[in-house]
């Protein structure tokens, strides 16, 4: 006997979906209520489907409605249907894939493939079959209905269906697929494309048998009157390039050119999927080749694309100029990340690390907006294509951009601001010819009556500011920074936020030569604390914790303390403890604390308190929340972690000072207790902590030295890089403080830093502190580290050669020294890469030197001057010359 519903309960049911078709949030509370009792009869979904497939008499939206509530509980709740319920259930679905209206079609559509993933494509033997044989029908809505439900069966199972898990069904499915490019539907074309598409990236076998086929009907369907076709067909060739470029290359020229065709398809959604092309390509090393004859007509398109439409411009609010008193919503503010302290080490030539990560949102000039659109990807592909060709790109695009960027239209204008700023990088060579013009014109711009104008320009100067720094700074540093202050003023809050990201750019490439304007500078941004609303707050911070980093010592001045430091402790008052914009904010202290040094001391007893506090706090509801999850929430760590970073930029900027403040507090017991934390961020910082504060107060940190030591020692891991970094950081600070006391402990970490020493692919910064922690336990304690020299002497120098001379490449080569001097056999197989190192030294300290030389004039001698002068014919030509007017050798 087949199910029937009982009238009362289907009345029931009914009432039940009008209702949560009320906007009242009352009547969906009651709603939701109803909903969880029904779930405890098994057959409430019975009468879900029913009124999905059967009540044809009901409104398509309440019929749809039942349909996804049935999908929701199928999610939750499918591995306890009763059989009889589960097989009414996909019954149902199949017969009526074919249902009339489109909804009720998708809905059944997406039933079914919610079914499936959940593990019933295994258990549902006839469904894949069923709905390849009904997509013969000759009936339209039967056709379209099973095809959009094998189209979400292909995304959401997509791996499934290529493994023999299913007796491999492509090797059907595909083909059949294949047939359909040609059927007169487009609704039908467009799906048979999407179905196949699913497969490009896993390069299922079956696509890959059928891919000739595949990439001739594509072209077929070139020019397809619909547009969802055309965006299939982009996508898929936008794809193939990615894993069969081989088997586009024969017909590149006519995918290129239409490619440029699609690329200004009146439909912005083809016209996006088609820029991606260019995106994609410009990755394949073939991209100069097949590129290089289209280059005048791809740079006007690309150019094209890159202006707001219509609709960015009302999404934007682009006619509202004014709008800084309006507050932000708070949902379009995103979530802060709290970056962990890393300790790293200058290198030669550049100033730190941090220049190599190059900036994430370079083109995120409009990042609020809808996420990727054409002027977004059109401007990312100018960007990595002007990277591929350089120079080259120019004479296409200069006559085009001079055109744009002197434009009465401000949209064809801003426009041109931008593409400015996409090349940027990869033209700047060529660039510079022009920049003398350029810069004054847009510092122009700045002031532009329209704040799409200003917010652009700010961004584009701040893709130039390395070349502004290098400039003399009367010349366009001075008029650039006047400019953007004024703009981080602005009365638009779009633009304030770009000014101040472009400021926070210009003060990391500028760093010192700031120092003259720093009143001026500290006028602005302390002003902006008063006026700006909550997103740009933050970024405010950001823009006083780099200024704070570019130009260090100078910030301590009592005339610039008395005007920066009031506005942020009132802020750091203001915030509750459990408030994330602490994060932002106390990240900027950290900044601030580390540049003004000793000048911090009357702000600090608060700011180092709180700090204690919210570690105690977050310690406290950790232990809580592990006896009974059930009662307590887990705290947010990010919270313990930024307190423990910022305390490690008091340590750091205040020195021995911070020894008072150590004294009065359980700080010890606290770091403790995080360098056993599970959470491995938290265990990184506060390692940096206890390295910071070794330097700064030993004494403290010595009564627990038994104790932290084998922490330390287990978390020389370098599965977790950053933990192990600043855990073998922390381990050099405590040798050179220890001295000989250090001995006992030696045992605990050494054979894992030379593991470590010796391992493939082990990132630079984590080598270079091994090195150095090894070199500083040799120094103190040579008798125990000096016996292992074979087995780290090599890596140990390669690793060191390209630091800087600075006080941790010091020690470190001390300790080699004097470890050689314990056991000169040990470094006899390797001394090519001693000499290396040595020489990599720019003005070492005399007793260094004398050390030096004593060394390799003792090696010397011992062999002989026969041998040494074979043994020193093996040396690069530069590394001849400087031991030997270094060191007489």
């Amino acid at each position: 006997m087949e199910w029937q519903p009982d009238e009362q309960g289907l009345q029931q049911v009914l009432n039940l979906l009008k209702d949560s078709q009320s906007p009242n949030t009352a009547t969906q509370r009651a709603v939701q209520q109803k909903l969880e009792q029904l779930n405890q009869f098994p057959d409430f979904n019975n009468y879900l489907i029913f009124v999905l497939t059967r009540l044809k008499t009901e409104d398509e939206p309440t019929r749809s409605l039942s349909g996804l509530i049935l999908k929701n509980n199928v999610k939750v709740h499918y591995q306890n249907f009763p059989p009889a319920v589960a097989h009414f259930i996909k019954q149902e679905c199949l017969n009526n894939i074919g249902d009339p209206s489109p909804l009720i079609r998708a809905t059944i559509g997406i039933l079914i493939t919610t079914i499936s993933t959940k593990g019933e494509l295994q258990t549902w033997p006839e469904l894949l079959p069923q709905l390849c044989n009904m997509l013969n029908s000759e009936d339209y809505n039967i056709c379209e209905g099973s095809f959009g439900a094998l189209q979400k069966i292909c995304e959401d199972s997509s791996e499934l269906l290529d493994s023999d898990a299913l007796n491999r069904p492509l090797n059907i499915m595909i083909p059949k697929f294949l047939q359909f490019f040609k059927h007169c539907s487009p609704k039908i074309r467009s799906h048979a494309i999407a179905c196949v598409n699913q497969f490009i990236i896993g390069r299922a076998q079956a696509l890959m048998d059928n891919i000739d086929t595949f990439i001739e009907s594509l072209f077929a369907l070139a020019a397809d009157e619909d547009s969802e076709v055309r965006k299939n067909v982009c996508r898929a060739l936008v794809m193939l390039l990615e894993v069969r470029v081989d088997r586009l290359i024969p017909h590149m020229r006519s995918i290129v050119e239409y490619m440029l065709q699609r690329s200004q398809d009146p439909d912005e959604n083809v016209a996006l999927e088609a820029c991606e092309f260019w995106l994609t390509l410009a990755e394949q090393p073939i991209c100069k080749d097949v590129l290089s004859g289209h280059l005048a007509q791809l740079v006007p398109v690309l150019v094209n694309g890159m202006k707001y439409s219509e609709i960015d411009i009302i999404l934007l609010k682009g006619d509202v100029e004014e709008d800084e008193a309006v507050p932000d919503n708070e949902q379009d503010i995103k979530p802060r990340f709290h970056k962990s302290r890393t300790v790293t080490l200058r290198h030669e030539g550049n100033e730190g690390e941090e220049g190599e990560e190059s900036d994430e949102d370079d083109d995120d000039d409009d990042d609020s907006l809808s996420d990727w659109n054409l002027r977004k990807c059109s401007a990312a592909a100018l960007d990595v294509l002007a990277n591929v060709f350089r120079d080259e790109l120019l004479p296409p695009l200069l006559p085009v951009l001079k055109e744009l960027l002197f434009h009465p239209d401000w949209v064809v204008k801003e426009s041109g601001i931008l593409v400015l700023g996409a090349i940027a990088e990869g033209c700047m060579q060529d660039m510079v010819l022009y920049l003398p013009e350029l810069i004054p014109h847009l510092i122009q711009c700045l002031c532009d009556k329209k704040a799409l104008v200003r917010s652009i320009a700010c961004w584009t100067l701040s893709r130039y500011a390395h070349w502004v720094v290098s400039q003399p700074p009367d010349s366009y540093l001075k008029p650039l920074m006047t400019e953007l202050l004024k703009r981080i003023l602005d009365s638009n809050k779009r633009v304030q936020e770009a000014a101040c990201s472009a400021f926070a750019t210009l003060e990391e490439e500028a760093c010192t030569e700031l120092v003259p304007y720093l009143s001026f500078i500290l006028d602005t941004l302390v002003f902006a604390f008063s006026k700006y609303q909550h997103k740009n707050l933050l970024i405010l911070y950001d823009a006083i914790g780099t200024l704070a980093d570019s130009v260090g010592h100078h910030l301590n001045q009592p005339e610039y303390i008395q005007k920066l430091m009031p506005p942020l402790i009132q802020k750091w008052n203001e915030l509750k403890d459990e408030d994330k914009d602490l994060f932002p904010l106390l990240e900027c202290l950290s900044s601030v604390a580390t540049a003004l040094q000793s000048g911090f001391l009357p702000y600090c007893e608060p700011v180092y308190q709180r700090c204690v506090t919210l570690v105690q706090k977050n310690l406290a509801q950790a232990m809580m929340y592990n006896q009974h999850p059930d009662q307590y929430e887990a705290p947010d760590k990010d919270f313990m972690i930024v307190a423990l970073d910022l305390l490690s930029g008091l340590a750091e900027g205040l020195g021995a000072h911070v020894e008072q403040l150590v004294t009065r507090s359980n700080v010890m017991t606290l770091i403790f207790q995080c360098m056993q934390d599970t959470m491995p961020e938290v265990r990184q910082s506060s390692f940096a902590l206890l390295g910071d504060l070794t330097k700064a107060c030993f004494l403290h940190i010595k009564p627990c030295i038994a104790e932290f030591l084998p922490v330390l020692g287990l978390n020389l891991n370098p599965e977790f890089i950053s933990v192990c970094n600043n855990a073998t950081w922390a381990i050099g600070e405590i040798a050179i403080q220890m001295g000989t006391e250090m001995q006992p402990f030696v045992a605990l970490v050494l054979n894992k830093l030379v593991e470590i020493i010796n391992r493939q692919n082990t990132p630079k910064t984590l080598l270079e502190n091994t090195a150095i922690t090894i070199g500083r336990l040799g120094y103190v304690c040579p008798q125990e580290v000096a016996p292992m020299l074979p087995q780290f002497v090599r890596p140990w120098c390669t690793s060191l050669r390209n630091i800087r001379d600075n006080e941790e490449k010091d020690s470190a080569f001390r300790g080699i020294c004097v470890m050689i001097g314990v056991n000169p056999g040990g470094v006899v197989q390797d001394f090519i890469f001693f000499c290396d190192a040595v020489a990599s030294w720019v003005n070492p300290k005399d007793d260094l030197r004398d050390m030096f030389y004593k060394i390799l004039h003792g090696f010397k001698d011992q062999v002989g001057e026969d041998n040494w002068q074979q043994f020193s014919e093996q040396f690069p030509p530069l590394l001849k010359e400087r031991l030997s007017a270094c060191y007489g050798v």
